[in-house]
């Protein structure tokens, strides 16, 4: 087994599997947030929950933030050693001709989802954190008691236009990394080619819909702040 995750394919196999981890994640974290447009309560409510709820504290944080790093590290491993793969068959053929223009900068694409990260991490997760394991405050409410934090935070973080557009410019990015992430995963996970069809359709489907989706509750809370 150890052998087989260091082979090349049992990478790619071990990459397939962080991202349908971090899928199911983000749709999970879309979820939630998209209660925060149609119901605050909603929100704060199911927030709460998944901030204190402590299996997902103490057992699915710390997995999500091993899959993240793990994701990012091994596809910047498999992405350097693809290029020095490359080099000689570049010299001979048309790379432009035989791939997406996505799968040859995947690299890139994951740069600025992972530059975004960080972001995300300044503007909610440190401060949870903070607030939670530093100041010792499980309540989830605000200064004055009058009701959850959750969604005043949220909103508060969308008033300035600048970070808007960047979290806009993300999920654009994270789009275009999924059109080609979702069906290379399937691809390195064995599926076959008779299912490759309805795989691809869905996984566009995903790419679009969920970080659009995304775009919309930055966007929404922004003009209705």
């Amino acid at each position: 087994m150890g052998r087989f995750f260091k082979s090349s394919i049992g990478r790619k196999y071990a990459m397939a599997l962080s991202a349908f981890f971090l899928m199911f994640f983000l749709l999970q974290h879309f979820a939630i947030n998209i209660l925060s447009v149609f119901s605050p309560d909603a929100f704060n409510e199911a927030s709460h929950f998944m901030g204190t709820f402590w299996a997902v504290q103490y057992v699915l944080q710390p997995i999500l933030i091993f899959g993240v790093v793990y994701h990012f590290v091994m596809g910047f491993i498999l992405e350097a050693k693809n290029r020095g793969a490359r080099v000689k068959k570049y010299a001979k053929n048309n790379g432009a001709a035989n791939s997406s223009w996505m799968s040859r900068n995947m690299i890139y694409s994951g740069l600025a989802i992972l530059a975004f990260l960080v972001l995300h991490f300044i503007d909610f997760w440190i401060p949870e954190i903070n607030t939670k394991y530093i100041q010792g405050d499980m309540s989830g409410l605000l200064g004055d008691g009058d009701g959850f934090r959750y969604y005043e935070e949220l909103v508060h973080k969308f008033v300035n236009p600048l970070r808007v557009g960047a979290y806009v410019v993300a999920f654009i990015f994270l789009s275009l990394h999924l059109m080609h992430g979702f069906s290379s995963a399937f691809q390195s996970a064995g599926a076959t080619s008779m299912r490759k069809e309805k795989l691809q359709l869905f996984g566009k489907a995903y790419a679009i819909l969920i970080p659009l989706g995304f775009i919309f509750i930055a966007l929404f809370h922004h003009f209705n702040h």
